[in-house]
């Protein structure tokens, strides 16, 4: 079981609201009705003013201001207390007649005050009418009393003449009266319960250690998906991509920072990055995990409705150990079929070579011994609203596969058909699309029907041959990517050898190192489509050679740097290649288009130079700087 959230201020004020709601329905005698009734209303209005200004200062991250309201809270408690046993030995001194429809009315006012402590004014944005039993319809500009706010996103509410029902809470907005000042604490109270309520329900080990940060910034940006979700436009299951807020974070969780050498802790070596002198190269270091799967295809995905255009579909990959992402995030772009819309499927047949970005064959190299590491996938879609414009990131669903059974022994190498869950990975019982759900009753046949409509993830786990493990033992000790760039990556590696082990004067200076390679190579695995022209350079110059030159290792580093410079360096700097812009058809189709003139003038030229010299070739100034390596200053970004 994962350890539970200790019980912060504003749990123990909720809490404390709650005894107080339970004694106020206790059936005890009442002497001074009026006085208690007073007494509870002051008492309530109390707790009520405490609570907002509790949620104020959570949001405003003010841990000083809890601890004084706890202990007030806690003061008017003892107080309430010793008033409450005094009034109770005056009643036992009176009549009781008439004690029990007293007390009934009592128990009503109670509950009244109560939910009206607890409850919030909001007013509608626009009509609803009700879908189903227990929903309540309303108008626009209709005051409705919130009674209980649910993380659905719908709410119980009354309206004026007293009928209760559920409403979605994307048609509400919150009743401003003199000014704006209880609309902010109650937007801030709003954001305080669906933390608060998250944290419970999915029972996560520690926020600080769980990226929780990009959890909480998926949930600030779920007002979208609520409307979206009310409009019948997406599945009730969709929500904001996890995995692509860690990437929009920072660079901690894309391929080019795990891609660089990581300091021993003695900071005098590397750690994953040795030299062996009887090759003459890098030392291949074996991991915990390395395999290599392959993405077959994904099934019956749910899709939104016209009123959003999908701009791209795709799955992203990681290491997961249920509470972390461990590595790098990769993605892998899928395609599919007008008449099999639901279908996505994987690495497709292509003229020439097949882009990295639909590439299905992945490898995965991991250090980690949690007994709980597993792969995460989250299948997700870049859309824009046609209405608005407005473009985002949704996920359809994720899966985690682990790699280890209960007994520590690493799973077989075979085909998985793996079926998706809604929401979020931290989230638990949540279902992609609701009207195929897996709890259906029924017949066996049912059951079975209902089973080939989940959706699902087709993934399959290969076992390494001896080729395949020293290649996968060449890579760092951490990283997850496509198999088709592989053999670069290794050419960098190699270089990064030669440049930090072998051809060093001084294993203590710290020196910037002037080796363009080093300094821009990085920058292709965010730029997959200036990989992909890396990629072809390199197999129409290698075809060019003989078999012995093929097996001479340091000359295929040679001739590699020269098709790196005559290809990727003049790309970076052109002005002509629009910046990479993720699933923008026009700026993808605008950008291969210079790199195709590019390389169709290079073959005819026989390399960049006369490309280079040319009048027409127009190139962006750049410092010395940007093609110097700092490797301490790589490392201290990784170490941070």
């Amino acid at each position: 079981m994962l350890p539970r959230w200790p019980r912060g201020p504003l749990p123990c004020l909720q809490h404390r609201g709650q005894e107080l709601k339970q004694q106020a329905d206790e059936p005890t005698p009442v002497g001074n009705y009026h006085q208690k009734k007073e007494e509870e209303h002051s008492l309530l209005d109390k707790l009520t003013h405490q609570l907002q200004e509790l949620a104020m200062s959570i949001s405003r991250e003010n841990i000083t201001e809890i601890g004084e309201l706890t202990e007030r809270e806690e003061d008017d408690d003892s107080a309430e207390g010793d008033e409450e046993e005094d009034d109770d030995d005056e009643e036992e001194s009176k009549e009781s007649g008439g004690e029990e429809e007293e007390t009934q009315e009592e128990e009503k006012q109670g509950n009244e005050s109560h939910l009206q402590a607890t409850s919030k004014e909001y007013t509608a944005v626009g009509n609803f009418t009700a879908q189903q039993a227990g929903d309540l319809t309303f108008k626009k500009g209709e005051i409705l009393l919130i009674i209980e706010k649910k993380p659905d996103g719908w709410w119980i509410a009354k309206n004026a003449k007293g009928n209760k029902g559920l409403v979605p809470k994307t048609y509400l907005e919150p009743y401003h009266k003199e000014d704006g000042q209880e609309s902010s604490e109650e937007g801030s109270e709003e954001n305080v319960d669906v933390g608060d309520e998250t944290a419970e329900e999915l029972e996560v080990k520690q926020r600080t250690g769980s990226h929780w940060s990009a959890v909480r910034k998926a949930l600030s940006e779920i007002n979208t998906v609520d409307v979206l979700t009310t409009m019948g436009a997406i599945p009730t299951g969709f929500r904001p991509s996890t995995l692509f807020q860690l990437l929009e974070e920072g660079n901690q969780f894309r391929a080019s920072y795990f891609l660089q050498p990581e300091l021993a802790p003695s900071q005098l070596a590397f750690r994953d990055l040795m030299w062996d002198a009887k090759t003459g190269t890098i030392r291949s270091r074996p991991s915990h995990v390395s395999l290599i799967l392959t993405l077959w295809s994904c099934k019956m995905i749910p899709l939104p409705e016209l009123s959003i255009q999908v701009l791209s579909r795709h799955v992203r990959l990681c290491l997961f150990d249920g509470n972390k992402v461990l590595s790098n995030i990769h993605t892998v772009r899928a395609t599919w079929q007008p008449k099999k819309p639901r279908t996505w499927t994987f690495s497709p047949q292509v003229t020439g070579i097949l882009p990295c970005l639909l590439d299905g064959d992945c490898f995965l190299r991991s250090n980690s011994l949690s007994p709980d590491l597993g792969i995460l996938f989250e299948l997700g879609i870049s859309y824009i609203r046609n209405s608005t414009g407005e473009r985002g990131e949704l996920s359809c669903g994720w899966v985690f596969l682990k790699l280890f059974d209960a007994s520590g022994i690493p799973i077989p190498a075979k085909t998985y058909e793996l079926f998706l869950n809604g929401g979020t990975p931290y989230e638990k019982g949540v279902e992609v699309d609701r009207s195929v759900s897996r709890r259906a009753h029924g017949s066996v046949f049912h059951q079975m029907m209902m089973m080939r409509r989940q959706p699902q993830l087709l993934v399959k786990l290969r076992s390494l041959n001896r080729r395949s493990r020293n290649i996968l033992s060449l890579l760092p000790e951490i990283l997850i990517g496509s198999m088709c760039c592989i053999h670069l990556l290794i050419f960098y590696r190699q270089i990064l050898g030669d440049v930090l082990l072998k051809g060093r004067m001084s294993m203590q200076s710290a020196d910037f190192i002037s080796n363009p390679v080093l300094a821009t190579f990085p920058k292709l695995l965010e730029q997959p489509d200036v990989m992909d022209a890396l990629r072809s350079s390199w197999a129409e110059k290698e075809s060019t050679l003989k078999r012995s030159e093929k097996r001479d290792g340091e000359f295929l580093k040679a001739v590699f740097l020269l098709v790196y410079h005559d290809c990727v360096v003049p790309l970076l700097h052109s002005t002509f290649l629009p910046p990479f812009r993720w699933a923008e058809e026009e700026t993808e189709a605008a950008r291969w288009k210079v790199i195709a003139d590019f390389l169709k003038q290079n073959q005819e030229n026989k390399g960049a130079l006369q490309a280079l010299l040319s009048p027409d070739g127009v190139h962006e100034p750049f410092d010395i700087s940007e093609q110097t390596y700092d490797f301490l200053g790589e490392i201290r970004k990784k170490a941070a």
